[in-house]
């Protein structure tokens, strides 16, 4: 299994169909790994990305 994800593959993952949701994350922090044109987010740093903002919602 790749660490790695490219943006289709990481919106897949979170069950969001629109690339504007993903930038919307990477803008709040989500880190991205920039490989000459190619961008990919690890794994381990969406699941604590996720994990640090998570929040109880009444």
């Amino acid at each position: 299994m790749n660490e790695y994800m490219t943006y289709k593959e990481a919106c897949r993952v979170l069950g969001i169909k629109s690339y504007k949701a993903l930038r919307y994350l990477i803008n709040e922090g989500l880190p991205v790994i920039i490989i000459g044109k190619t961008k990919y987010i690890s794994k381990q740093d969406l699941s604590e990305f996720m994990a640090k903002n998570r929040k109880v919602v009444k």
